[in-house]
């Protein structure tokens, strides 16, 4: 072992590191991958500290951005020790974690320093921070680079070493005051290295239109399908296009230029990986391969395929692993065994197996060179998980893989021209994510401003991303108006969960129905329980709806793990998830993160170790559904019904779809006026991953801030976007219960102990009017026929509206007409336009078999919102306001078309 360790470039650098520690307080140390750095340096540092008689006294903090990097490299380190892990080395990450009294090194992932910092801002007892893989710039590292360069002045003592396989050394140098830079030299044999064109002409391989089309998995409608026209394209993938059109191919055989010709970017290519698999297998030399694939889909796609080929598909030839970030650690390691004799090892990976992980016998990778990255949409405050081109850096990351053992062969299936085309570095995370978690960490630890807090960081977020997250916090109650910790934010910092979702589990806990809640909230943060492979798609949909008859994923998602412990008591739980097409790694990933949110819960106060009492009304599904509204608004969509099966509308987005694996894109008729939802991602649509169906009394009670309307009788959600129109004595009972729950939350917040049956009047009004609301949505603007007992008379008459002064649903008249109509279950109305003989345009709007004509304009778009101004005004009654107007409305646009023909 210790001759191994004296092979590594790392070691021969090693007096050089130590005296640079020692004499700087950050170092930044970039070495190849392979050179020994993650593995030797901690240790030369605990040794030399050792040596000096400190040992007792030292304590290294080594962070990863992967767990399975920090349990890997600890186990690896230990054994190079001659020690048991637990002794000196231990490892510490979400759910696991294995240290002694002893334990002076310790691996652990980012996020569990940043947690240790909350409840030690000075790392007392700390001698030296390393934080490794530096240049994938995650969200946390980039955070964690803000607050331990605050910290530096405050602990002169205290030593960081940044290290990085690749990176823009010099940013990071300057980032911290001209910090030195140690380089290392890798140790990796030669690549040989084949872009498309070559793999093209050497294998006589030809491309065609339809065998690189990747139709498999949920997005295979959008896959399959033209692109969007006018869909706006990222710089890199507009500048592959460009390199595309420039390239030059003439040196290459009219088979390849054609074969070049037809070849399709956005597809991965699952036939020609397949081809080239097969090739390896037959006519190369021993060694493992490594193929890069963009995520979870792609790879079990893939292997699926894999499995029915008469060679790859054959265990005694070929031993077909699969590595991905999501994975149980048990399945992950599986990928560092050797293949029995004769036979070929395949690890199908994502990106994790770029520098995080080491896989010693590779010899052959494939690169598909592209990682599925979330993007952020700050304009639409929409996520996009997309496939995307990795960076120039990544591309050589993966290539030198192939060169840790012997010299290897790496295929890049794209031509060279479009690797030329790669941005040199991955764009960091911090600035491609949605920042609410991180807004709220900002604040838990007071670290002042957010946006002052995140221009300091080494490459801040745009400020509207930023102004995105603080809107967010404040909407849902975690920030006051003056940006400062509220009591439920206060309580939202303690458990290592997005906002929306603590949110959701401590309403769960005050209103004694938390065992359900918890099932929901853990099975949000795992990997998707309900698997849907290929080619059993319908039997997996049959089977995740025979856990809903409500219009709710989350409470199907309660039902199949209440199923699914039944089961596990009879030792049947195993067979409960292969009948059902459950996977059982998430249910145990399910069971376990209850236990541990059941544990933060009662440090926080908020339960005791009787469940019986905090799960009283557990069995209330209506409060339950409530409780996840409770959680997930602003999430939310409206249910426009069509004649013959419905429309889902959100405020940013206009129209969105559900995913189909969603219980509830399986029905025609959802007989509810709202969904909320937990995520939303844009693909070429944007989509609802998960929903459930809530009604008015819901959302009023549970949902966002209540303002009054122009009018009695009319409330206001969202700044105006949402409206609900009643009897005046009935809204202004909605709002007093509103303030009384509120109340009830704030002071249950300040006050865990206090037992909330002294609210027994209240609660039995709530639960009675969410579980008693006829889901009608009767609230709606125009949903249906409103009948006042009597209409009320309003003395001061408001204005009309003017032609052009905004309103409901939008800024001008078109859009306030258009949500008129689509929320009270009609088509979008239809505007035909004529040139006047004075050269001036004028608009007819036909809809519901009517037709409305407007004033003469200047232009077509004037014409046509014109008319539908004057739709609008004839709609509406004239003057005619308060339940008059409402009544008027709702009664014409409720008329069949029968009536109009």
């Amino acid at each position: 072992m210790l001759e191994f360790r004296k092979s590594l470039p790392a070691y021969k650098e090693k007096d050089a590191i130590l005296t640079a520690i020692s004499q700087n307080q950050v170092v930044i140390i970039s070495g190849e991958t392979g050179c020994g750095k993650t593995t030797q340096i901690p240790q030369f540092i605990l040794e030399s500290e050792i040596e000096s008689v400190q040992g007792a006294g030292c304590s290294i903090i080594c962070t990863q951005p992967r767990r399975i990097s920090a349990m890997s490299v600890s186990e690896r380190v230990a054994s190079e020790r001659g020690e048991q892990l637990g002794e000196c080395v231990g490892y510490k990450v979400r759910l696991e974690g294995i240290r002694g009294r002893d334990t002076r090194l310790l691996f652990c992932t980012t996020g569990i320093l940043l947690r240790r910092m909350l409840v030690d801002r000075n790392l007392r007892g700390i001698t030296h921070v390393i934080v490794d893989e530096i240049h994938e710039r995650g969200m946390n590292e980039d955070f964690l680079l803000i607050v331990l360069k605050d910290l530096l002045p405050h602990r002169p003592e205290l030593r960081l070493i940044l290290m990085s396989a690749t990176l823009d050394a010099e940013l990071f140098s300057s980032y911290f005051g001209g910090a030195p830079i140690l380089r290392i030299p890798g140790f990796t044999y030669p690549v040989q290295t084949h872009f498309l064109e070559n793999i093209l002409e050497m294998t006589g391989y030809k491309l065609t239109l339809h065998n690189q089309i990747d139709d498999y998995g949920q997005e295979k409608v959008w896959r399959t399908s033209k692109q969007a026209p006018g869909k706006r394209k990222s710089q890199i993938a507009s500048s592959v296009e460009e390199a595309l059109r420039a390239a030059d191919f003439k040196e290459y055989s009219p088979q390849t230029r054609e074969s070049l010709s037809c070849w399709n970017p956005d597809c991965i290519g699952f036939n020609l990986i397949e081809y080239l698999l097969c090739n390896i297998c037959e006519n190369e030399r021993p060694g493992a391969v490594l193929v890069f694939m963009t995520g979870w889909d792609d790879i079990c796609s893939l292997k699926d395929k894999l499995l029915s080929h008469p060679i790859l598909g054959d265990p005694s030839q070929v031993l077909l692993l699969t590595c991905h970030g999501s994975m149980a650690s048990s399945e992950q390691r599986l990928i560092f065994d050797e293949p029995n004799d004769g036979a070929r090892k395949i690890v199908l990976a994502t990106n994790i197996a770029e520098t995080s992980i080491t896989i010693n016998d590779v010899v052959f990778v494939l690169d598909c060179g592209k990682a599925k990255e979330t993007s952020y949409d700050a304009l639409n405050n929409t996520p996009c998980l997309l496939p995307s081109w990795i960076s120039k850096v990544s591309a050589q990351q993966r290539r030198g893989r192939a060169g840790r053992v012997q010299p290897g062969e790496c295929y890049h299936l794209y031509p060279r021209c479009v690797y030329e085309a790669f941005a040199e570095y991955q764009l960091p995370e911090i600035l491609r994510t949605p920042l609410q978690s991180l807004c709220l960490q900002i604040k838990s630890l007071k670290l002042g401003s957010i946006s002052e807090f995140l221009s300091r960081a080494l490459q801040s977020p745009e400020l509207l991303a930023v102004q995105n997250a603080i809107d967010y916090l404040k909407i849902i109650g975690a920030l006051d108006k003056n940006e400062n910790l509220t009591v439920l934010g206060q309580y939202l910092t303690m458990l290592p969960l997005e906002p929306k979702l603590g949110k959701m589990l401590i309403l769960g806990a005050i209103f004694n129905c938390l065992d359900p809640i918890l099932t929901v909230v853990c099975g949000l943060s795992v990997r998707d329980p309900f698997l849907t492979p290929m080619d059993k798609r319908d039997l997996a949909e049959a089977a995740k709806s025979q856990f809903s008859r409500d219009y709710s994923d989350h409470l199907a998602l309660v039902r199949a793990y209440e199923g699914w412990k039944d089961a596990e008591i009879d030792f049947a739980g195993y067979d409960y998830c292969w009948k059902n097409f459950l996977s059982i790694q998430s249910m145990k990933a399910i069971d376990t993160l209850r236990n541990e949110f059941f544990s933060l819960l009662k440090d926080a106060g908020l339960v005791d170790s009787n469940t019986a009492t905090c799960n009283a009304w557990s069995h209330e599904e209506h409060l339950i559904r409530a409780i996840i509204c409770y959680g997930l608004y602003p999430g939310l969509s409206s249910v426009v019904h069509n004649e013959k099966s419905f429309s889902l509308k959100t405020m940013e987005d206009g129209q969105v779809l559900l995913y189909s694996n969603s219980v509830n894109a399986r029905e025609s008729k959802i007989p509810y006026p709202w969904l909320v939802f937990n995520e939303k991602i844009k693909v070429n649509a944007v989509f609802l991953r998960d929903s459930t169906a809530i009604s008015d009394s819901v959302l009023l009670l549970f949902g966002g801030s209540i303002s009054k309307g122009d009018i009695d009788g009319h409330l206001k959600m969202l700044g105006g976007y949402l409206e609900f129109f009643m009897e005046p004595d009935i809204a202004e009972t909605y709002q007093s219960l509103r303030r009384e729950l509120d109340e009830l939350i704030q002071t249950k917040l300040l006050n865990p102990r206090m037992d909330i049956h002294a609210y027994h009047e209240l609660l039995s009004a709530i639960r009675l009017l969410v579980s008693e609301d006829k889901c009608d949505g009767k609230f709606v603007f125009g949903r249906q026929v409103l009948k006042p007992s009597k209409i009320s008379v309003i003395s001061t008459q408001p204005a009309l509206m003017s032609r052009t002064e905004s309103g409901p649903g939008g800024d001008n008249s078109k859009s306030q007409l258009q949500t008129l109509l689509t929320r009270s279950g009609y088509a979008a109305p239809i505007y035909k336009t004529r040139q006047l003989k004075n050269n001036q345009f004028r608009a007819t709007v036909e809809f519901n078999g009517m037709q409305i004509m407007g004033q003469p304009c200047n232009n077509k778009k004037s014409a046509e919102k014109d008319a539908a101004a004057e739709a609008l005004q004839w709609l509406m009654g004239g003057t005619q306001t308060g339940h008059e107007y409402v009544n008027h409305m709702s009664m014409l646009v409720k008329k069949s078309k029968k009536d109009h023909y």
